[in-house]
């Protein structure tokens, strides 16, 4: 190419990556984009973990079907699709089209106190994940994207990275929505209880299971699916934030080669999302301190990974060009 060897930084790696999952080079054009917003509520917020209520998840579920939210703006100026996953949200949402019912149950139970879901649970979810991601493929879309909603979700998000990393709740646990002190400290003594209960690191798919369904949440195990199935579709999956990071330490217990399909958005100001993407080996494309989740972070990343395959395919090489290269 018409340029100096790794002058495009890191865009070079992730054109290579590109032409890996397509098995040529160049790679296509990793679009349009599908943003999949896997939804579900929480029990654990009966903890007081959040001022939030829980109903905010069922009405920024249809604030998303009617376009209004941030994800639906981003989406809209990059030609992306936006699709919501209910895999768990406590409240019956209307149909429309954009809305996938994949409910496996209407919010999990407390965390805090007992297992978050049922193993069956845990494995329908993912399989659900698996399927919108398998569907959406089929349908043409060249760039998957992660999306979530679940008030107090990130605090089954911090259970999962010291699961899964051994990390301490003190250092992955973070102010989610931007809560006080005395909440946040409630929050970290809700995370040390939940992850007590399950082994650390797990190394097996059963294991990696057991752990999702004792502390995890339904759109994690829906996103974990989710990176699943944009692998087998050999489809560059576009992860976003905090949550998509936590469902990816699963994704990669569960089948460590799909990582290999997965790119990191940018990393978020929940202190367990680093956590989750060094022990992923992920390098984050942005860093602009965002913690609101939904998919927006990965969607401002969209354009940087469409342009490292826009280089491998538009770029002149110096022969093609007549460029002279260095002796």
């Amino acid at each position: 190419m018409t340029k100096p060897p790794g002058s495009l930084g890191v865009l070079e790696d992730v054109a290579a990556q590109l032409a890996g999952i397509a098995g040529t080079c160049p790679p296509p054009l990793p679009e349009p984009a599908t943003v999949a917003v896997f939804a579900g509520d929480h029990g654990v917020h009966a903890q007081g973990v959040t001022p939030w209520p829980q109903e905010v998840t069922a009405q920024m579920v249809a604030n998303f079907l009617a376009g209004g939210a941030v994800v639906n703006a981003f989406a809209a100026g990059l030609g992306a699709r936006v699709v919501v996953v209910d895999v768990g949200v406590a409240a019956t949402l209307e149909a429309t089209p954009a809305l996938l019912d994949r409910k496996v149950r209407r919010g999990t139970a407390d965390l805090a106190v007992g297992p978050a879901m049922t193993l069956d649970e845990a494995c329908r979810a993912v399989e659900s994940g698996i399927e919108v991601a398998t569907a959406l493929a089929a349908d043409g879309s060249g760039c998957l994207v992660t999306g979530d909603m679940g008030i107090a979700n990130t605090t089954a998000s911090a259970a999962l990275v010291c699961a899964f990393t051994g990390a301490t709740p003190a250092s992955a646990t973070g102010r989610g929505t931007g809560i006080d002190d005395p909440t946040l400290a409630r929050k970290v003594e809700v995370v040390s209880r939940a992850v007590a209960r399950v082994p650390s690191r797990p190394t097996t798919p059963a294991a990696a299971l057991a752990v999702l369904a004792e502390v995890g949440g339904l759109e994690h195990a829906g996103l974990a699916g989710f990176v699943l199935g944009a692998a087998a579709a050999r489809v560059p999956v576009l992860l976003d934030g905090a949550i998509a990071g936590s469902a990816a330490l699963v994704a990669a217990v569960l089948c460590p080669t799909a990582m290999e399909y997965a790119l990191a958005g940018h990393t978020s100001v929940e202190p367990g999302h680093a956590v989750a993407l060094e022990a992923l080996g992920l390098r984050p494309l942005l860093g602009l301190d965002l913690r609101l989740g939904e998919g927006t972070g990965a969607l401002l990343a969209l354009p940087l990974v469409q342009s490292a395959a826009r280089a491998l395919r538009d770029v002149a090489t110096f022969d093609s060009a007549g460029v002279t290269e260095k002796n």
